[in-house]
């Protein structure tokens, strides 16, 4: 167990909040995008919201054999696994001036909710926040740790 790995584990949540909160603004950016991607038929789609998903970085049989064995090893922190589409369904709104507007006037909105969309960001923040927290502790810790030294 490396004096570093409750640094290793801060940051690499920190990285992960990152993401999430970069996704998240990229989603709000695009909450009226009606013509994002092509889809197979060669029609315009709206912007279809992203998620980030996140997983343990330690699932090697090692993390596995020191938690059997009960032998103390680090978390070893987070890591993103992909950022998916959210297949809900697009939102329906009648306008039938929209140049995007069918034969019967509804046009196909994006399936991001701003409202959604801000507590996901507020829950990024307040992570993040709490990483950077944990990481200036350990920090001082080790800090303290040299002082000892002196």
């Amino acid at each position: 167990m490396s004096i570093f790995n409750a640094l290793n584990t801060s940051a690499s949540a920190l990285t992960a909040q990152r993401l999430r909160m970069d996704v998240v603004s990229s989603n709000i950016a695009n909450a009226s995008t009606t013509r994002a991607t092509l889809n197979e038929n060669g029609n315009y789609e709206p912007y279809r919201r992203k998620m980030v998903t996140v997983a343990p970085k330690n699932d090697s049989f090692q993390s596995f054999l020191h938690k059997a064995s009960r032998v103390p090893s680090s978390g070893g922190g987070v890591k993103v696994t992909g950022i998916i589409d959210d297949e809900s369904p697009f939102k329906v709104v009648y306008n039938p001036t929209h140049p995007d507007a069918d034969e019967n006037g509804y046009v196909q909105m994006p399936n991001v909710d701003p409202l959604k969309e801000m507590v996901d960001m507020m829950s990024a923040t307040r992570s993040y926040e709490a990483n950077i927290t944990s990481l200036n502790a350990s920090k001082n810790m080790l800090m303290k740790a040299l002082e000892i030294g002196k």
